[in-house]
């Protein structure tokens, strides 16, 4: 099958070398035309130094290199997504299944990555997302992943074209539920690297993820998730992964600004996006809209875009009015 993977960033990266070990003709693309002599003379790319790009993987700059492709896989940062999604969009191929596998919400609109791309294209969009370091993928460590979308045709398609006998592809018909457990995990792992930058130990990191959680799936099954969603591999083993290893941006990014460092100062050091960061803008905006109370969200922005003291902010959640773990703790 001929495939393009629309972003060349880590992940992108690491799932056009997978697509091609399963035997698909495949086109990595990347908006800096100035990259790819480079990229194809030395197999190559600074942004996943691990991995070797395998010689049978093209890669080029220009957007008519989705023409002709059955697959076509949405890989760019959520920022730039829109603008790149309405370039290819001409050349996409009637039959064509395009997935989205950026983890975000849109600045300002607040919508789903799948849902950015899904306007531009005209197309049904599959989310494709789970814990996943690109790290592992390209070196053939075993990895979940979730296939998420109404279409069940599309969802399992896109399940047989990644499924190998290292990454296991599972298939969720809640799109919602999956990119928003995908998306609102990076503003918790932010906070989890904070709470490392602090010097707090395992303790309080679990409490937050378990707590953090919690709103997300508050938040998802308010916009129209399945709770159950959230117990999975797009909710709590995306959460899990991010909030606890090195190769996450987001993590790396919290402990920086736990150990003194204003936001934007930290992002520049991690040196590649940090989508927790814009994530929880639109879930806190989110949050206020629908009126559900997400107090680790509405700190983290508070840090993130008011300035406020991440030790102010501990201690402001620490010392929140006592109540039941359970919204319905179901004694009478």
């Amino acid at each position: 099958m001929k495939a393009a993977v629309v972003g060349c960033g880590a992940w992108g990266t690491a799932l056009a070398i997978r697509l091609c070990k399963n035997g698909h003709d495949v086109t990595l693309w990347t908006h800096d035309g100035s990259r790819v002599p480079q990229m194809r003379e030395t197999r190559r790319n600074p942004r996943l130094p691990g991995a070797v790009l395998p010689e049978n993987l093209e890669i080029r700059s220009d957007c008519a290199c989705v023409a002709g492709c059955r697959l076509v896989v949405m890989a760019t940062p959520s920022f730039p997504l829109r603008d790149v999604s309405r370039r290819i969009a001409p050349y996409l191929e009637e039959d064509a299944v395009v997935v989205s596998v950026t983890k975000g919400l849109e600045q300002g609109t607040h919508l789903r990555m799948s849902q950015v791309v899904a306007q531009e294209t005209g197309r049904e969009v599959v989310a494709l997302t789970g814990p996943s370091h690109a790290e592992e993928v390209c070196v053939n460590q075993p990895t979940g992943l979730l296939s998420a979308s109404t279409n069940q045709a599309l969802a399992e398609f896109v399940q047989d074209a990644f499924m190998s006998d290292t990454l296991r592809v599972y298939t969720s018909p809640d799109p919602v539920g999956a990119e928003l457990g995908g998306a609102l995990k990076n503003v918790i792992a932010l906070c989890a690297g904070i709470t490392d930058g602090l010097g707090f130990g395992d303790n309080a990191k679990a409490m937050l993820m378990t707590r953090g959680l919690t709103e997300t799936a508050r938040l998802g099954v308010a916009l129209g998730a399945k709770k159950e969603t959230f117990a999975g591999l797009a909710g709590v083993g995306d959460l899990i992964v991010t909030c606890t290893s090195m190769h996450s941006r987001n993590r790396r990014a919290g402990i920086l600004i736990g150990q003194g460092k204003t936001p934007q100062a930290a992002m520049e050091e991690v040196g590649a996006v940090v989508e927790g960061y814009y994530a929880a803008r639109s879930a806190y905006e989110l949050g206020k809209a629908k009126r559900i109370d997400m107090p680790i969200t509405e700190a983290a922005y508070k840090v993130l875009y008011e300035g406020a003291d991440v030790k102010a902010a501990v201690k402001s959640l620490l010392s929140r009015q006592r109540k039941a773990e359970s919204e319905d703790a179901g004694w009478l």
